[in-house]
């Protein structure tokens, strides 16, 4: 049995709700910066996978010239929701770079280059 004195008396009452409440508000600010960096990681495997098939769709007709290589790469790239920002050819090879934007930090970029394969 616990003995309390007059005028010493301490309370937890309502405590619990206090943890509680931060606890929540810290699982939902963690859950935030999950989505976000989510959705980040997300956009540069989009802008990723939108450089590399344009550069492939390009290469397959760099021999007509860069302006259609580029236009094919071009097309292939919106197709993919990116935006070729520069694409240029060198030889057979055709590089390309592409940007996505993420919502609320900016845009994602990535580049590819595709031509024939040649022997070591």
């Amino acid at each position: 049995m616990m003995l309390q004195q007059k005028g010493s008396q301490t309370s937890d009452a309502g405590m619990a709700t206090v943890f509680t409440a931060l606890a929540i508000g810290v699982l939902i600010l963690v859950a935030g910066i999950g989505l976000r960096i989510g959705g980040a990681v997300l956009a540069r495997q989009q802008a990723e996978t939108a450089a590399d098939l344009g550069a492939l769709a390009g290469a397959a007709h760099v021999l007509a010239g860069q302006a259609v290589a580029c236009a094919r790469a071009g097309r292939v790239v919106a197709a993919n929701h990116g935006s070729m920002t520069s694409c240029s050819t060198a030889g057979l090879n055709l590089s390309v770079q592409v940007t996505v934007p993420v919502p609320g930090w900016g845009d994602a970029a990535a580049r590819a280059r595709a031509g024939p394969v040649t022997a070591p």
